[in-house]
């Protein structure tokens, strides 16, 4: 199982076109070949209709969007601006803010060390996992620790063999709650704390190729952390395929590395990208602040013909 050198069609992807964040004299700089950009000029507290539709393009086109210096995003912004993408989703393992009961803290120091490193996609083992994530950084270690990285999991799909790419087509894969914070639940009290959200989220079957609802971009959508097995293969075989496929998609052409500051924001579309902490900065102090916005149940549909 090989993949092709270089993920060079990935510049196939549309160019941002007017009315778009350029036009409202936003300056949008890609921070890496395969996907991200931060868009600078934006007041994320302030967002009307034509200023959510150039985010939104910008979302299309770059998969994750960065944006620095957002004092004003209070709760209050950061639940609007998610409500404009759609509905939105609490979490059934997280804290949330006093009164903001869809908004995750994502805290860690100390007594509380992060226990997810694993690249992934949120909450895959939901029927419909999230279209998408904000995510606002609210206490950020010194020294540029605590990053967060992406990765395509569109551009790593079409840097597959294309005989790779038709056999995966039309597969589907397992997703698991219980896999995915087999940590959490593996702690003193875990499996008590977490009952609710285990009866709650039972295994999920989704595409192993999945079609993007909007763009009809085809990515990979598996992940090392939800996804437990490929179904129609036996034990071996599924395994060897999906460790196949998590190491080929963690490769760093298909990745892109944000540094937090405090109030910093970014906006990905999940349905196209995996992400993981870099936990470099234990035993500092962690916060951010994430909402998760209502996505659609994945299909695969094939690409049509050039």
């Amino acid at each position: 199982m090989r993949a092709l050198r270089g993920a060079s069609r990935r510049l196939s992807t549309p160019a941002l076109k007017p009315p778009s964040a350029h036009a409202l004299g936003w300056r949008v700089t890609p921070v890496a070949h395969a996907l991200g950009a931060e868009i600078e000029g934006a007041d994320l507290s302030h967002i009307g209709a034509t200023e959510f539709a150039a985010v939104r393009e910008a979302l299309l086109q770059y998969e994750v969007i960065f944006f620095r210096d957002q004092a004003s995003f209070d709760p209050a912004a950061h639940r609007a601006l998610a409500q404009l993408f759609g509905g939105v989703q609490t979490h059934p393992a997280y804290a949330t803010v006093e009164g903001f009961p869809e908004i995750t803290i994502l805290e860690n120091d100390r007594e509380r060390p992060s226990l997810i490193e694993k690249w992934h996609t949120d909450m895959t083992f939901r029927p419909r996992p999230p279209l998408g994530s904000i995510l606002h950084g609210i206490v950020i270690p010194d020294g540029g620790r605590g990053d967060t990285e992406f990765l395509s999991m569109s551009a790593a799909f079409e840097a597959l063999e294309p005989s790779l790419r038709r056999r995966l087509a039309g597969l589907e894969a397992e997703h698991s709650f219980e896999h995915g914070f087999k940590e959490s639940l593996s702690q003193p009290g875990g499996r008590q704390r977490l009952a609710q959200a285990l009866a709650d989220n039972p295994p999920v079957t989704h595409p192993v190729v999945r079609t993007h609802p909007e763009s009809g971009r085809q990515s990979l959508f598996v992940n090392g952390l939800f996804t437990t097995r490929i179904l129609g293969l036996g034990e071996g075989e599924s395994a060897e395929l999906l460790g196949f496929l998590q190491e080929h998609m963690e490769q760093p052409r298909f990745r892109c590395r944000f540094r937090w500051r405090p109030h910093s924001v970014a906006i990905w579309d999940n349905r196209l990208t995996q992400h993981r902490p870099v936990n470099d900065y234990w035993p500092s102090h962690r916060k951010l602040q994430r909402i998760t916005i209502d996505g659609d149940r994945p299909f695969y549909r094939a690409a049509e013909a050039a």
